[in-house]
């Protein structure tokens, strides 16, 4: 077995601001304001506040924090945005679509979310006329669609065919649109030979000049996204979302060129989420085959996209599909900033990353049907779910007000409201010091890491080894996790290798470092006075039969 993951196993009191959002006060930069009790939230739900309209008249206000009609929504919206002063060169409007897998037998599904997206996005150019679409890739469905009779086995994502059909819904919704690529928009295998050869035909047929993109689609304010173009060629799973070295030069260039000082606000969009954005993922899928994130399998570029947005304040929000998951989890939508209770400052610099759902049902995970919608102006944003199962009804999401270029007071605009069954679509993420960190790089010798407990599928520990490596259990798995951000990187072991076996770090008491061996005068080269990696194994032993077997770093490292 292929380890997916880095490591192999061997056998041995609120105020409104201009824009109508809610402002904190709070001295804190980013703010992850606490959730009021469900009967608080059930009497605000129900609180009718009333305003006097140019005719005098009394009208109720709609709660935009939970599901409304469209027309009710959008009017209250405008009513509050008309009250403090109305539009203006920075308004703005984007409609943001997950994954489509577009199936040409089933388009009426597609007909529907189109129908809802057409009111908002009229209401929209009247007001200001600054709008977009940006898709965020993964056009069609990965099977055969009886689309082509001369080939009955042809897949239809990524065909010409494909790109043709998604090319005439997205110009059908009447605004300008944008599109990346996803891990599936290549996988035209039958018609071309090569990832250079679809990539091309992907671009001509949704007019692109290139796999990225950038529009300004209001004052000082930035539309970017950065598409995958490998599948073929892909060093580990044709799955892995990769942006190429020179998607990754020229976005550096733009976030150089485009400070926070100058007045710039920036909002990407990729297909999968950069590793760091704190975003709930599939390990049963995503996670196991080591395609959760951006350059998944590239540590170093793995993690340029972080670091970029910690660097950047420009850098506002982070949209994101592939996951095929709903909106209603609050960790759908993660704050550069959390309570102090719930662990330790995340570094997100001061990027919102944002999930997006997907439209038709046969392509959802979890039974939901959704998109965003995202709006705002010179003074902040908001991040808004259309659900295309409750009739293309909206609902506000999170707001996020500017206090400054680079400081902004972010808050969830309602509870929660994940289902019962949707704690399997979430994999646990350690945090430094919380009550599954055990034994690593300051312990010394023998550290038996379950404690003398076999492994279960309750099981949840991890551990950080003297090289910086993070293992942990969950769901009776062994995963590998990126030793910055704690984000989930890949499978190490199965569970059906790993349940009823103890797990134990042992150190054999020699330090070592790591010298390059192409340096010259190797032998005048010495470790770090501060480095001490000592030499470590991870012994997985069963006690039943005495088999023991010893996880090891494979050749990637």
């Amino acid at each position: 077995m292929r380890s997916s993951g880095i490591f192999a196993v061997l056998l041995l009191a609120a105020t409104k601001n201009a824009y109508g959002f809610v402002v904190i006060p709070k001295t804190i930069p980013f703010v992850h304001h606490d959730h009021p009790s469900s009967s608080d939230y059930k009497r605000k739900r129900s609180t009718t506040h009333v305003y006097q309209s140019s005719e005098q008249e009394e009208i109720k206000s709609t709660n935009r924090g939970s599901l409304e009609s469209a027309d009710r929504w959008l009017d209250e919206t405008v009513r509050l945005t008309m009250e403090k002063g109305g539009f203006d060169s920075s308004s703005f409007l984007v409609g943001i679509l997950g994954d489509l897998h577009i199936d040409p037998r089933r388009m009426n599904e597609y007909e529907l979310g189109h129908d809802h997206w057409i009111p908002i996005f009229e209401r929209a150019k009247n007001a200001h006329g600054n709008v977009a679409l940006v898709s965020l890739g993964d056009l069609g469905e990965s099977k055969n669609c009886k689309h082509n009779p001369s080939n009955p086995a042809e897949l239809f994502a990524g065909t010409t065919m494909c790109h043709q059909v998604a090319s005439k819904f997205l110009g059908s919704f009447t605004v300008p649109y944008e599109v990346i690529g996803g891990n599936h928009d290549l996988e035209g295998i039958d018609e071309f030979r090569t990832d250079a050869e679809n990539l091309e035909v992907f671009m001509r047929e949704h007019n692109k000049p290139t796999a990225q993109f950038c529009r300004e689609v209001a004052e000082k304010t930035l539309l970017v996204g950065l598409g995958s173009t490998t599948f073929r060629e892909a060093p580990y799973t044709s799955h892995e979302v990769i942006v190429d070295v020179d998607q990754i030069e020229w976005f550096k260039e733009l976030l150089e060129t485009h400070s926070a000082d100058d007045g710039w606000k920036i909002f990407v969009f990729t297909h999968a989420p950069p590793n760091g954005s704190g975003l709930r993922v599939l390990q049963e899928n995503h996670v196991v085959n080591g395609c959760c994130w951006l350059n998944h399998s590239n540590e170093a570029q793995c993690r340029t996209f972080i670091e970029l947005v910690r660097e950047h304040r420009a850098i506002k929000a982070w949209f994101s599909g592939h996951f095929h998951l709903g909106q209603d989890y609050q960790d759908s939508i993660t704050f550069p900033t959390i309570d102090p209770s719930e662990g330790p400052y995340p570094n997100r610099g001061s990027c919102v990353f944002a999930q997006t759902s997907v439209m038709r049902r046969g392509t959802s995970r979890d039974g939901r049907q959704q998109s965003r919608l995202l709006r705002g102006n010179k003074d902040g944003f908001e991040i808004c779910t259309v659900d295309h199962q409750a009739g293309g009804k909206i609902r506000l999401d999170a707001t996020i007000t500017y206090k400054s270029t680079d400081h902004e007071v972010g808050v969830y605009a309602h509870d929660d409201e994940a289902y019962e069954h949707d704690a399997y679509f979430k994999v646990y993420t350690p945090t430094v010091g919380d009550q599954s960190y055990f034994c690593g790089a300051e312990t010394e010798e023998e550290c038996s890491i379950t404690d003398d407990e076999p492994v279960s599928m309750e099981t949840k520990i991890w551990w950080r080894l003297s090289s910086g490596r993070v293992l942990g259990v969950m769901n009776g798995m062994l995963l590998e996790y990126d030793s910055s951000t704690l984000a989930p990187l890949g499978l190490v072991l199965y569970a059906d290798e790993l349940i009823g076996k103890n797990i134990a770090v042992v150190d054999s008491g020699i330090d070592d470092c790591s010298l390059d061996d192409d340096e010259e005068n190797m032998e005048s080269l010495e470790c770090d006075e501060d480095y001490y990696e000592r030499e470590q194994a991870v012994i997985v032993h069963d006690l039943r039969d005495g088999k023991i077997s010893v996880v090891q770093p494979n050749e990637d490292g």
